[in-house]
């Protein structure tokens, strides 16, 4: 494995890189940190170049300014990340807050991109109007106003399915607890507001997929993920387990990318950008 800093407007990202063979970007959630993807890595590092970074302002990445931080902003990263280290293309796959950057990403800048897999995306905005789950963004900022950081979080894990159940790697989990601030303060108005281009998504030179785990049907979190297929007329795929099954149960999580991925590597082989 080989890690470093990656120089970006406004910030450096600490990245990783494990494996060989086409590149694939994966970009973390809520918390924004690599480690997330650490052992979904390792298993698909026989396949696959993998690229894992700690978002902005998380983490041991810098650019923790106290201003607030825009989906343009993170998708410009992701793409100077795809740029520096992975020959100017990659598969990207994102989970969460991540499958928003990657959706952002695709439709702000489709040249860098081979193929997305956009995993439960909390894209709340694009349910019905009255939907009880568009409220989750403004329910959980008012509970940050009012007890900061550790409320918020400790309020977050109790709506998302499996949470407490199993344990997080120490270094992640002790890492996570230094960003959660970060992230109802700087990210937070930015994901709340995320409503995807349907248009620019339709016509993507590359094969999108979303998805969501078996676990998590009519969660708030994962049924925007089948709106969304509907309205961009992509394909949608069921994950194995809950919403970060990647750390509770990876392997069976990263045989369920590594099909994914290997099809949209083929598909951009066969049919390539023109």
């Amino acid at each position: 494995m080989v890690n470093g800093m990656l120089a970006v407007d406004g910030a450096e990202l600490y990245y990783e890189v494990l494996g060989t063979g086409p590149a694939l970007l994966m970009i973390s959630g809520a918390g924004g940190d690599a480690g997330y993807y650490s052992a979904v890595a390792e298993d698909l590092a026989d396949a696959f170049t993998v690229i894992t970074y700690d978002r902005r302002g998380n983490s041991r990445s810098t650019g923790r300014d106290g201003m607030p931080t825009t989906l343009d902003e993170q998708a410009a990263d992701a793409r100077a990340v795809v740029a520096e280290l992975a020959g100017d293309r990659a598969l990207v796959f994102g989970s969460s807050a991540g499958a928003i950057i990657g959706l952002t990403l695709a439709a702000r800048h489709p040249e860098v991109m081979a193929g997305l897999i956009a995993h439960e995306p909390p894209a709340v905005n694009v349910l019905p109007d009255g939907d009880p789950a568009r409220s989750f963004f403004p329910e959980l900022a008012a509970v940050h106003a009012q007890g900061g950081g550790p409320a918020a979080g400790r309020h977050f894990a109790q709506g998302v399915r499996g949470e407490g159940a199993y344990r997080w790697p120490d270094d992640v989990w002790k890492r996570f607890l230094g960003n959660q601030d970060h992230l109802f303060t700087a990210e937070w108005p930015a994901l709340a507001a995320f409503l995807p281009d349907d248009q620019a998504l339709r016509s993507a030179p590359f094969p999108i997929v979303l998805g969501a785990g078996s676990e998590d049907r009519g969660a708030y979190y994962a049924r925007p993920s089948i709106e969304i297929a509907r309205r961009i007329d992509a394909p949608w795929a069921e994950f194995p387990g809950i919403h970060m099954e990647y750390l509770r149960a990876p392997a069976p999580f990263a045989a369920a990318i590594r099909a994914l991925a290997t099809l949209l590597h083929w598909q951009a082989t066969v049919s390539p950008p023109a």
